[in-house]
């Protein structure tokens, strides 16, 4: 997917040289970093009297104990 779908855009816009198909793939490669982010922080329980901030940060260190 990281390659089909930069490279199916890129011919389906009719663009043409490498730095379009580079910003293509950067693009594609910065919203799907921001989706999986958003996943994973949308993926949590509930807050439980914490403020999102809190709970982020509690859970990045609980990850770094491991």
């Amino acid at each position: 997917m990281g390659v089909i779908v930069p490279v199916t855009l890129f011919f389906l816009l009719n663009l043409q040289t490498p730095s379009q198909m580079f910003t293509i793939a950067a693009t594609c490669f910065l919203a799907w970093g921001v989706g999986d982010l958003l996943a994973m922080i949308l993926e949590k329980p509930r807050l439980e009297n914490r403020s999102p901030t809190q709970a982020w940060r509690e859970d990045i260190e609980r990850r770094s104990s491991e």
